[in-house]
C-alpha cells in the first residue's frame, strides 16, 4: 500500500509505503492537549517506510521530557507530521495529515479514562454538511 500525505500550507508532502499495523484514538492529556482536540487520531506501523517528498518548510518534532510522548509538525503552518520512535522503529501517522482514503478503521480508543467531560455521546449532537446559518 502507498499512502500521501501533507501539511495544510503543502510546504511538507510524504509518502508511506507500506501497512499499518494499528490505529488509535487516544484520549490521554498529552494528546487532547496536542491536538486542541477530543483526541489525536494516530496510525502506527514498525513496517511501512517514510518518504520525505517536499520539505519547503521545517519539519519541527517537540519530545514532552521525561515521556515518550513527541510530535512532528510543520514550523509554518503548525500541522502535525509522521514521525519516528523508539529509536526509529516505529512510524506514527496522524490520520488527519493523509491525503490518500484510508480504509482502515480505528482499532481501538485509548485512556477513556482522562477523555474530556464533553466527548459524551457526540452521536446526539446536531450534523450539518457545512457551517451552519448564523
Amino acid at each position: 500500500m502507498e499512502y500521501h500525505g501533507s501539511c495544510l500550507c503543502k510546504g511538507v508532502q510524504f509518502k508511506v509505503i507500506g501497512d499499518f499495523e494499528s490505529f488509535y484514538l487516544c484520549h490521554c492529556s498529552y494528546c487532547r492537549k496536542d491536538t486542541g482536540s477530543a483526541h489525536a487520531a494516530n496510525l502506527f506501523s514498525t513496517k511501512a517506510k517514510l518518504e520525505w517528498i517536499k520539505r519547503e518548510t521545517e519539519i519541527r518534532v517537540f519530545q514532552l521530557p521525561e515521556t515518550n510522548h513527541a510530535k512532528a509538525f510543520c514550523a509554518t503552518c503548525g500541522s502535525a507530521l509522521p514521525n519516528l520512535q523508539m529509536n526509529g522503529k516505529l512510524l506514527v501517522v496522524p490520520a488527519g495529515c493523509l491525503d490518500s482514503e484510508l480504509v482502515k478503521r480505528p482499532d481501538a480508543h485509548l485512556f477513556i479514562s482522562s477523555k474530556a467531560a464533553w466527548d459524551e455521546a457526540l452521536e446526539e449532537i446536531k450534523k450539518f454538511e457545512r457551517l451552519p446559518e448564523q
